[in-house]
């Protein structure tokens, strides 16, 4: 009787490294080369003049017009209900915040490298310490805010010692870290409320997360619409990536892996919870800086690689220091945990 319960546990174990592969394969190969054609669209210049995208608004409305599309489908697909489950004006103040939270990600491009933005979008974990005191009326352990403290030291180092030879195309010489830290800080800000808002909703209602995709995009596809229409940058924008098909194929692609990417964050949150998902996603960040290094040549100041090790170190130590959980327990976060619209 003992073998076909070893038999069944193999096969469980096996069931769930496949799941785990999948999972981690998914996340890594999407927002890797989300990442890679984030900085391509807003570092690299196009066409035989050398003209520069600088249209953030438009790639927002891509990227939640794809979305948007998609989690409709899947809630007409599943048979569920269109009607929203909350009042619209709070699917709004998540679509705001997500639409201010996505910009400052973009025009920060212009003026740090992809390996600064993507090491300080580490901090986040300070914001939504913070949000979560003031929305969410959660306490914190002391280790926790130790290690905000390491993340936060780690980033100030990396940020503030960047190579000599690190040059922004939208500045003469050194990257202008003051606008780009204020944008940065302006992203961290809005993505911590972001994050803690969309949990509310989820404890709040009843809502599912097709629902709360889908009407936060529709919100943001419509605000980042009047956005660009009334800074003039519709005509603009439409005439540029029609100049320059390599700018609308990147644009394509853009939003195509960023919608793909929601269904693998959505599947590993629901199967193995938040703690490997932020494993995951701090060894995407450990790879995307590396490969942005390496493929548009940021050298990296012996600073910096001090801050990146005081950065992913910390990042790892708060992975290890949680208590496991179980595997009922997981589900349970998974699906109350807020999912990560675009990034």
């Amino acid at each position: 009787m003992a073998e076909p319960t070893a038999a069944a546990g193999v096969t469980w174990k096996e069931s769930n490294l496949w799941k785990m592969v999948f999972s981690v394969v998914g996340i890594m190969t999407t927002l890797v080369t989300y990442g890679v054609f984030q900085e391509k669209i807003m570092r690299v210049p196009y066409g035989v003049n050398k003209e520069y995208f600088k249209y953030s608004l438009f790639l927002v409305f891509c990227n939640r017009i794809t979305t948007s599309a998609v989690s409709a489908g899947a809630l007409l697909a599943s048979k569920q209900a269109l009607d929203p489950v909350a009042p619209v004006y709070k699917y709004c103040l998540v679509s705001i915040s997500n639409i201010l939270t996505t910009t400052c990600q973009y025009e920060a491009l212009k003026y740090v490298s992809f390996p600064v933005q993507t090491l300080a979008k580490c901090a986040k974990m300070i914001p939504v310490m913070v949000w979560g005191t003031i929305i969410m009326r959660k306490i914190y352990r002391g280790h926790d805010y130790l290690l905000a403290f390491l993340v936060m030291l780690g980033c100030s180092i990396f940020i503030l010692y960047p190579a000599a030879s690190d040059i922004s195309p939208y500045s003469r010489g050194r990257e202008n870290t003051v606008w780009g830290v204020s944008l940065m800080i302006g992203y961290l800000g809005f993505d911590g409320f972001t994050s803690t808002f969309q949990d509310k909703l989820f404890k709040g209602y009843d809502m599912e997360i097709h629902n709360q995709i889908f009407y936060t995009t529709l919100c943001s596809c419509i605000l980042s619409l009047t956005g660009f229409i009334l800074q003039g940058h519709l005509l603009p924008a439409i005439d540029f990536v029609s100049r320059h098909n390599d700018c609308f194929l990147d644009i394509l692609l853009l939003s195509t892996v960023a919608t793909i990417s929601q269904f693998f964050i959505s599947y590993t949150i629901r199967n193995f919870g938040s703690l490997t998902f932020a494993t995951i996603m701090t060894t995407r960040q450990l790879v995307s800086i590396m490969l942005s290094c390496a493929w548009f040549s940021h050298p990296l100041s012996w600073e910096q690689w001090i801050g990146a090790v005081t950065v992913f170190g910390a990042l790892y130590a708060k992975g290890f220091l949680k208590p496991p959980q179980k595997p009922s327990d997981a589900s349970e976060n998974g699906a109350s945990s807020p999912v990560k619209l675009n990034p």
